[in-house]
């Protein structure tokens, strides 16, 4: 079985080809294939000692799922099975997407309320990154001046996404025993 799991919710499919390409610079023993969060099972879910967990922000700050107008059931539904588990001993890193343009007053505001709910279920969170490069207002997402996780913009940054997952990916190599000679290539 795989080290760490990846798992992700995703309206559009653009948080799934974040999940894809972190997948594809790893081997099969190392991380797990990407699971949407619409298909995955708790049990599942908790076997695993080490997440990347992905999502976007959808709408004015939400968390995808069905009461924001995704078509499929997303983070919104999952989290609700997950509330009972214990997630000391578990660490977690979360990525998300949002427009920091179109939704400058909440981008990416879904990564801080799985940073929240994972948090306060003794789970050790780690992955911060920085705010500088990025332009946008307010993100419920930045504690002490750093998202609580990677930040990407696909509507206006698409350029840099490769570069800031590699960044991201080299960041915690240590705390999820990544090569990091391949996250930083």
């Amino acid at each position: 079985m795989a080290k760490i799991g990846l798992f992700f919710g995703t309206d559009t499919g653009n948080t799934r080809k974040v999940a894809k390409q972190i997948k594809k610079m790893y081997d099969d023993e190392l991380i797990a294939k990407p699971v949407n969060v619409n298909r995955a099972e708790v049990d599942d879910f908790m076997s695993y000692d080490f997440l990347i967990l992905g999502t976007p922000t959808l709408g004015e700050g939400m968390l995808p799922g069905l009461s924001a107008d995704c078509e499929n059931e997303s983070w919104e539904e999952f989290l609700p099975k997950l509330e009972d588990q214990d997630f000391s001993g578990k660490t977690i890193a979360i990525y998300g997407l949002g427009d920091q343009v179109g939704y400058p007053m909440e981008f990416v505001n879904a990564i801080f309320f799985l940073y929240e709910f994972f948090e306060e279920r003794g789970a050790k969170i780690v992955g911060s990154w920085p705010t500088d490069g990025y332009e946008f207002e307010a993100s419920e997402a930045v504690v002490d001046d750093q998202f609580v996780g990677l930040a990407l913009d696909f509507d206006n940054q698409s350029g840099l996404t490769d570069q800031r997952v590699k960044g991201w990916l080299a960041n915690i190599s240590d705390v999820f025993g990544l090569p990091a000679e391949i996250a930083s290539a």
